[in-house]
């Protein structure tokens, strides 16, 4: 299973509260590293499953393209 970025936001935000609430200081430092590296693969994330919905989009606009043309093709023949 992947990953998504709406689940590495949710661990950063754990590990964003548990580096503030936490009372001692070397588990608040890993509590901020982790959630700093979770913003990081958020990051990533989105830009993936962006990069994956525009060429999707692109995709099925070239479907309709290539759908268009043999309709068009259809029409014009004898």
């Amino acid at each position: 299973m992947e990953l998504t970025s709406a689940q590495c936001r949710a661990q950063e935000a754990i590990q964003s509260e548990r580096a503030k609430s936490e009372p001692l200081e070397n588990v608040r430092v890993v509590a901020l590293r982790a959630a700093i590296a979770w913003g990081h693969e958020a990051s990533f994330r989105e830009n993936r499953e962006a990069s994956k919905q525009r060429a999707r989009t692109v995709a099925e606009i070239m479907q309709l393209q290539r759908q268009r043309t043999a309709d068009d093709d259809v029409i014009k023949s004898p």
